[in-house]
């Protein structure tokens, strides 16, 4: 039997996004709730695990000094924000305007949501009698983790709509894999996010990536992909 193909009825367009997006939403949700409702077993694995690297943290300067060169310059939220532009500049200057818009709608969104719910939550930081680092606004979720994530997610995805190599396509895997684990990692160690706020980070950036594609591929992308790769999925999955 062979497999349907990309616009088959039984496989449409976005649909294994959307199921994405409705996965990543139930652990989404969950542990925001439990965030906001202070629940005590989660609190006390935060604790836990936020009191045992942050001990190493001081015992260790010189993995220290790197963690917050990674997270204060080549991770940093705003180093991905202008990652981003650059990369939807270069989507306008070859025409595929209706996907650069795409992507800078879902990084603004995902700061919107972010900001939107550190003022909901109103999470207060871990504070140290020794910090090694510091940060401002409230704790959850991470807004480094989910930064990266988002959009480490749509370069991943922009690489699968335009059709890379594998050899690229497991280049910028690695890549994404290593600043979206790394990000995360640096914030706990330097003590300034607890690890549910990394988790929150993480799935939430996943959450907006899977939305953006379902939204572009059930939209617009269903009958377009910029005049890309036809052979291609249009949601960027395939």
């Amino acid at each position: 039997m062979y497999p349907a193909p990309p616009d088959s009825p039984t496989r449409p367009p976005g649909s294994r996004a959307a199921v994405t997006a409705a996965a990543l939403a139930v652990p989404s949700l969950l542990l925001l709730l439990l965030v906001a409702l202070e629940w005590r077993p989660l609190l006390s694995l935060d604790g836990d695990i936020a009191r045992t690297t942050h001990r190493w943290a001081v015992d260790d300067p010189a993995t220290t000094r790197v963690s917050r060169i990674l997270t204060d310059w080549v991770w940093d939220p705003w180093t991905m924000r202008a990652l981003t532009a650059v990369v939807v500049i270069w989507l306008v200057v070859r025409g595929a305007r209706l996907l650069a818009l795409w992507v800078a709608g879902a990084c603004l969104t995902g700061s919107v949501v972010q900001q939107g719910l550190k003022a909901a939550v109103d999470r207060p930081r871990p504070v140290w009698p020794d910090p090694v680092d510091s940060a401002h606004y409230a704790a959850f979720p991470s807004g480094h983790a989910m930064t990266a994530a988002l959009v480490c997610g749509l370069l991943l995805w922009l690489l699968r709509v335009h059709g890379a190599g594998p050899a690229l396509w497991r280049t910028g895997l690695g890549l994404a894999a290593v600043s979206v684990a790394g990000v995360g990692l640096t914030r706990i160690w330097l003590g300034v996010h607890w690890p549910s706020d990394v988790v929150g980070g993480w799935l939430l950036g996943a959450l907006t990536v899977a939305l953006t594609v379902a939204t572009y591929a059930y939209g617009p992308g269903r009958h377009t992909t910029e005049n890309t790769h036809d052979t291609h999925d249009t949601d960027g999955t395939g």
